[in-house]
């Protein structure tokens, strides 16, 4: 069998661990050129506030979790994407199932695949879900305590490269990515919503002030996006599955042209806007972001890491550093409590992963010098389910995993000066040249 070489010192180290064996230092950087082994330095100190070396498992045996939203009372919404359903989970209980999005089989990039909450929730209890089905992807809204009567509010077909992920803002407006669709000259087509960063009003129409009139596009020449996330400054941030030129942290502003499909990573031109970060997709494929004090954090699916990025002021990188790196394998997604902890899912089940017993997870990264909780249940998963939502079969509870080795220090992307925040150039509504294009692997 051909693994992952983070995958294959994840397994091989969890059998040394369970035979007794010392942990010995281990580093595998996996790039483009092939595998080079590197040391792995000592394990850093807290980043981004967090205590990597504290890592708590709260939730086990999860069908690939693919999006987190918190709602108000520190609760999570988790999608499970290829069964189409949503979890509820507090820390030291079992996940309960609150709701099923109808018509998402699960094959591939088709599923459940992002959560959003209403920023009204406390008043209205809305929640969105994104979904792709066998022929279009689909946000749908509906009310926590009604999850039957789902209404949708936006509806595109597909083929490949969904996208999927949406958020709310700060603005309180909907933000959904939508992928190319395995067509990479719709990304520069303003009449179509494949490739674009979207954004709409909680009902889904147009708000007036977007940077095209009459228009839900807020930024075109994307490839996939796989996450949003804003800093404290209200800068939005993407990171993007790219092609050849790598996988891509940006910076988004209203109106800008991120080149896709006529650049891929750093173009150099000026019409155009470049990303702030490349990385080898060996070494990211990236499943989500998140920000936390003064840090974006990266889970990474190929690169079985989660990358911290330090972002100033005007939201430019410092030098990124990786952790958590192969300890639990396959990364989707990362979000911040509502109490300021990371959690982390991982995607060990997703057909690309080598999953191992209890996979897949939700982990808890706590602040640093705040004391772990003690879980009062088993964190296992759950046959409760709420009123009016079928119950799904359970699963056998799983131990949790043996402790894993430090964290790395690994400074291995490249960083990419930005442009000032203009906006680019609306493109003509006539399509552009289209690549030669195949479907990517799922990363």
């Amino acid at each position: 069998m051909n693994l992952h070489p983070i995958t294959r010192r994840r397994l091989l180290f969890g059998a040394a661990l369970a035979a007794g064996a010392t942990p010995l230092t281990i580093g595998i950087l996996d790039a483009y050129a092939g595998q080079y082994p590197l040391p792995v330095p000592p394990a850093p100190g807290p980043i981004g506030g967090f205590d990597f070396t504290r890592p708590e498992i709260l939730a086990t045996r999860l069908d690939t979790p693919g999006s987190i939203a918190f709602l108000p009372d520190g609760s999570a919404l988790v999608a499970q994407r290829d069964r189409g359903t949503v979890l509820r989970l507090r820390p030291g209980t079992a996940p309960q199932r609150v709701a099923a999005i109808a018509g998402v089989p699960p094959d591939g990039e088709v599923g459940l695949l992002g959560l959003a909450i209403s920023a009204t929730f406390a008043q209205d209890g809305t929640v969105y879900a994104y979904a792709r089905g066998a022929t279009e992807n689909r946000i749908a809204r509906f009310v926590l305590g009604a999850p039957r009567h789902q209404r949708t509010i936006f509806a595109t077909p597909t083929d490949v490269h969904s996208g999927g992920t949406i958020a709310t803002g700060p603005d309180g407006m909907l933000y959904a990515a939508i992928g190319d669709s395995g067509d990479g000259s719709d990304a520069q087509d303003m009449s179509s919503p494949a490739g674009k960063i979207l954004r709409m009003r909680p009902d889904g129409t147009v708000p007036k002030d977007n940077p095209f009139a009459g228009s839900l596009v807020y930024s075109l020449g994307h490839r996939g996006v796989r996450g949003l996330a804003w800093d404290q400054q209200g800068h939005l941030f993407d990171v993007e599955c790219g092609d050849d030129g790598g996988d891509e942290l940006n910076l988004v502003v209203p109106g800008g042209n991120y080149g896709w499909p006529l650049v891929d990573g750093q173009g150099g031109d000026s019409r155009y806007r470049d990303p702030i970060l490349v990385w080898p997709p060996a070494e990211a494929s990236p499943g989500g972001v998140a920000f936390a004090n003064g840090t974006l954090f990266i889970a990474a699916l190929r690169g079985e890491r989660l990358w911290a990025v330090p972002v100033d002021a005007t939201g430019q990188p410092g030098t990124p550093v990786s952790v958590l790196d192969g300890q639990f394998g396959r990364l989707r997604t990362v979000a911040v409590a509502p109490d300021g902890a990371l959690w982390v899912a991982t995607s060990n089940r997703d057909g690309s992963g080598e999953a191992t017993a209890g996979d897949d997870r939700i982990i808890r990264i706590p602040r640093v010098g705040v004391p772990t909780p003690v879980p009062t249940a088993s964190p296992t998963a759950s046959t409760t389910a709420a009123p009016g939502v079928a119950p799904t079969a359970g699963t056998t509870p799983a131990a949790s995993p043996t402790a894993a080795p430090s964290p790395a220090a690994i400074p291995s992307p490249t960083a990419i000066p930005s442009p000032a925040p203009t906006a680019s150039p609306s493109p003509a509504a006539s399509a552009a040249p289209s690549p030669t294009a195949s479907p990517t692997p799922q990363r």
